[in-house]
């Protein structure tokens, strides 16, 4: 019984994925595997990248699965203000969504870590209004260590095509 509860389970967030995001979620595994649907695909960096020649990447930038792309957190690595930054970081991730077939307006969640907190007001003016008529729902934390990199902001994000 419990085992047909957890099956039930899993089929009713599944139809709820595919309310939300139209993704056609496949019944089975072998049919998944047969019809590709939910293949997992990864993206070619931007140009902007920092890309070691011959060496494997330590993570993928853009991947995606069915109707869903996850971009993994973009910096700045240079010296700037936090509006140059969150600019700069806005217009990666946006490049990255259209090479994957996606958009600013598709995106559904993302993470905003400030290196420091006191730069929210001032990320936010140029954040605002990137996302089309709904905007994403979206967590901002200010990490203790702060950003790796020097950067003043990193995004991540989730999105669908």
């Amino acid at each position: 019984m419990q085992k047909q509860s957890r099956r039930n389970l899993l089929k009713n967030a599944a139809t709820a994925a595919v309310a939300v995001t139209g993704v056609a979620m496949a019944s089975s595994a072998a049919e998944a595997q047969v019809t590709g649907a939910l293949e997992k695909k990864s993206y070619p960096a931007t140009p902007n990248a920092d890309n070691k020649k011959g060496e494997p990447p330590l993570f993928s930038s853009v991947v995606s699965y069915g109707n869903l792309v996850f971009l993994a957190g973009v910096g700045a690595h240079f010296q700037g203000t936090i509006e140059e930054h969150t600019k700069h970081v806005l217009d990666e991730l946006e490049q990255n969504l259209i090479r994957a077939g996606s958009s600013m307006d598709k995106v559904l969640k993302v993470n905003v870590y400030l290196n420091d907190i006191k730069d929210w007001e001032r990320m936010n003016t140029v954040y605002k209004g990137r996302w089309g008529a709904v905007p994403p729902v979206r967590t901002t934390v200010a990490p203790a260590g702060g950003i790796p990199g020097n950067s003043l902001v990193e995004i991540e994000l989730i999105a669908y095509k």
